[in-house]
């Protein structure tokens, strides 16, 4: 792969949906923010890939036009959860191929309170098959919220391999809101215990409330290009995307009969050998990650598909803070979609502007001492799994 340069990043601070903007108003100011962070006029994007989930097709060009009528290609883009990331990919994809010399990656969401739910009942859902499987293993339950059954399930599905005590879960809520204590762009920021979240209401197997992240309403963007395009525009080219990677679902999604895979564990295993092998940065070398914990049993899960630890330990690798500050790799820093948020399209691109941010050394009291390399996870069901590695210049 050709490194292609994160020339500038942007983000709005995460609300709730009462409590939010306009989409327009919230992607013109993390676009907006990403202009302004790479020293750019808008007219010198080359391409545009603005992704949103809920939302009507065009949305992108409409959310932009406050910066100007350039004539810009502008491509809309929606991958459910991982929508930010796979517009980061096909920006990427077209600087590094050559097509353009820079582009902007959008990502926005205006989200309703409650439960991530169909927009279309009038037709066959995209998940259809994922549920059809889900529903082999646990049965019918239409009370639920439809993730919380896939990652609840998932995370059962681990207790009942290895014995794991349930409670483990919810130490990553807690660790959550401790990380977002320092992110001014987080929505919950005052701490909890475990007593808190394990007080909340059930949600699912051992899911309580305070482990599913909220409907979130928010924006951030992203702006790559070519390392000469920064060296004339006098653009600070210290982080670049080593590698990156878009896997979707793979036979044993369907097949296995395992709802830890149902929930895209494979995915994340594929995406990440590729990245890892692509970029010769093994996950020993990484201290620092933003993964998608949607849930906490998701975060969990990751921390093995990623190989942050070996399969069957996830469970000490919580208990002995490993996944913090002071122990082997920093999940998170930003408090994730737990604690930070999860505008759908928004989410990939607040990951990415974290992690720049932390290989600039200019993430403040989130900082992480000593990273040169630093790993994006960013899944969305239905199924896409995006793996970013991001490296400081000269590392």
């Amino acid at each position: 792969m050709t490194d292609v340069v994160v020339a500038g990043v942007g983000m709005v601070p995460f609300a709730k949906p009462r409590e939010s903007g306009p989409h327009t108003e919230l992607a013109e100011g993390a676009a907006r923010a990403a202009l302004t962070d790479a020293g750019l006029e808008y007219g010198a994007v080359g391409q545009i890939y603005a992704g949103y989930v809920y939302g009507d097709s065009t949305a992108g060009q409409a959310a932009l036009y406050g910066l100007g009528l350039t004539g810009v290609p502008v491509v809309n883009v929606n991958n459910n959860c991982s929508t930010g990331s796979s517009a980061l990919f096909l920006a990427r994809q077209a600087v590094a191929s050559g097509v353009v010399d820079c582009a902007l990656a959008l990502g926005f969401e205006q989200m309703t309170p409650g439960a991530l739910t169909s927009t279309f009942t009038d037709r066959v859902s995209p998940l259809s098959r994922h549920d059809e499987a889900q529903r082999d293993i646990n049965g019918p339950d239409d009370s639920t919220p439809q993730a919380a059954r896939f990652f609840g399930g998932a995370g059962q599905a681990y207790v009942d391999e290895y014995g794991t005590d349930p409670a483990v879960f919810a130490h990553i809520s807690v660790k959550a809101r401790r990380h977002a204590a320092n992110n001014p762009y987080a929505v919950f920021r005052d701490p909890i215990t475990l007593d808190d979240v394990l007080g909340s209401p059930v949600v699912y197997g051992p899911l309580t409330r305070l482990q599913c992240c909220p409907p979130t309403c928010g924006a951030a963007a992203a702006i790559v290009c070519t390392p000469e395009f920064a060296r004339s525009h006098g653009i600070d080219s210290g982080v670049r995307i080593k590698a990156q990677s878009l896997v979707t679902d793979l036979p044993g999604t369907f097949d296995a009969g395992d709802m830890r895979k149902i929930a895209g564990y494979d995915m994340t295993v594929r995406a990440a050998h590729e990245v890892y092998e692509a970029s010769g940065v093994g996950p020993e070398d990484i201290r620092v990650v933003e993964l998608h914990d949607c849930f906490t049993t998701n975060e969990f899960l990751t921390y093995e598909a990623l190989g942050l630890t070996p399969e069957g330990t996830a469970e000490k690798f919580v208990l002995d803070s490993e996944n913090t500050y002071g122990g082997r790799v920093v999940t998170n820093p930003s408090g994730g979609l737990l604690s930070k948020g999860h505008p759908l399209g928004a989410t990939g691109l607040a990951q990415c502007a974290e992690l720049v941010w932390q290989l600039r050394g200019r993430a403040g009291a989130r900082q992480v001492d000593g990273v040169s390399v630093a790993l994006q996870h960013n899944l969305g069901l239905g199924g896409a799994c995006v793996v970013t590695m991001y490296e400081k210049a000269g590392a």
